[in-house]
């Protein structure tokens, strides 16, 4: 389950196959034209539409079609035996995946404050499960947890440390589960250990982060106390010289609620290029010879070669460098103009396998002769969050 402030992402998994039985998504959740799409593994695809007040009524819609006779994939509810959450913001509470307890509940609400358009309807989906169905077992996944491995060096920011202490100002990273899946994946690939490697992950889609992995463990990650800072992304500014935010705020005067939607919605590539948030617009747009579309996709790439080499410097070293996301699995170009200029750290490209892997393809797309492996590996968040899952009920089930 992935539950948004508007909508309901979730898949049913078979984890004896590790198949996907069915997969959909709740829209527009108390908004007018509200729908639910489900999607059978055999290809059956059914789409309902109605008014869905909240969550618990999305999730009603959700357990409904899986256990139709026409569209479903299930029998009855008893055949559900565990259910996964993504749960944006675990702050520094959680270094793991955890049951879900009344406790763990009380000190998701705590941090709020740190993801307050995530973690409110993350709790929302939790709690109309739990109503569903009371007694499944139900697991959170933290998108912070695997970050939390990061060094206080690492993690701090150059703001009074009583700021810190009072409110938890500090580098979190997301995209957790994505870094870990996709750096565990790449090693098992390559036939080496992800336990003695230095990796570089790159999540490129309209949201973006790179993570620095040693050894197994994050070490840095570019994203911060939001997913505001670090890459460029779709419309977020990435990192940005603070006083450029207060001198806008002074000469635009903006409000707080404004000053959040510029930095949100309005800026990234979308702010650089004029013309959209979506790469492939903007590559079109560049070849058609606009210069703000240009700029846009040179910065891009700029950028992301800035964390590789920092990230390196980091960890005295590099041996793998993963990328992944929508942008980072499908756009050649990005891929290619991130890594040009990198010779000097071993990074090598050929152009040819990188030209052939798309698509949700996974291959290695440097030379034979590159002393770093670049790797392209398709994401799977959600077997994350069901192999956690999995693994936690497991683990209780024979602790009984």
């Amino acid at each position: 389950m992935n539950c948004g402030s508007s909508s309901i992402k979730y898949q049913l998994f078979d984890m004896e196959k590790t198949t996907v039985l069915a997969k959909g998504v709740v829209e527009k959740i108390g908004l007018h034209g509200s729908f639910l799409l489900n999607k059978r593994e055999d290809g059956d695809e059914v789409k309902l539409e109605g008014e869905i007040y909240d969550h618990q009524q999305g999730i009603e819609y959700i357990l409904g079609v899986l256990i139709s006779k026409k569209h479903g994939s299930l029998k009855s509810f008893e055949e559900i035996d565990a259910v996964g959450h993504r749960v944006v913001h675990g702050g520094e509470k959680f270094k793991s995946s955890v049951l879900i307890t009344q406790d763990v509940l009380d000190q998701i609400r705590e941090v709020i404050d740190l993801a307050p358009l995530h973690n409110p309807p993350n709790l929302k989906g939790i709690e109309a499960m739990q109503e569903m169905l009371p007694l499944v077992p139900q697991v959170a996944v933290f998108d912070t947890a695997f970050h939390q491995t990061i060094p206080p060096y690492a993690y701090t920011y150059a703001i009074p440390y009583t700021l810190y202490k009072k409110y938890g100002i500090r580098r979190y990273g997301f995209h957790g589960t994505s870094h870990r899946y996709v750096s565990q994946q790449a090693c098992e690939y390559l036939g080496c250990s992800f336990r003695n490697k230095k990796v570089i992950t790159c999540h490129l889609g309209n949201g973006a982060s790179m993570a620095a992995i040693q050894d197994g463990r994050s070490v840095d990650t570019s994203m911060g106390l939001t997913p505001v800072e670090g890459l460029i992304m779709g419309t977020r500014t990435g990192d940005l010289d603070l006083g450029v935010l207060t001198y806008i705020v002074q000469k635009e005067e903006l409000t707080l609620n404004a000053t959040n939607t510029l930095i949100n919605k309005f800026s990234g590539m979308l702010g650089i290029s004029g013309v959209s948030s979506d790469m492939r617009d903007i590559e079109k747009a560049a070849k058609e010879g606009n210069e703000r579309a240009q700029l846009a996709l040179e910065t891009y790439a700029y950028r992301i070669r800035k964390y590789i080499g920092a990230y390196a410097a980091a960890m005295s070293g590099l041996d793998v460098l993963v990328f992944t996301g929508g942008i980072g699995e499908n756009d050649v170009s990005v891929r290619a103009n991130s890594c040009a200029g990198l010779e000097f750290l071993g990074v090598s490209i050929d152009a040819e396998r990188n030209r052939k892997t798309t698509g949700g393809q996974r291959g290695v797309i440097s030379n034979e002769g590159s002393q770093v492996t670049v790797v392209v590996m398709p994401t799977n968040e959600e077997l994350v969050i069901a192999r956690d899952t999995m693994e936690i009920v497991n683990d209780i089930t024979q602790q009984k």
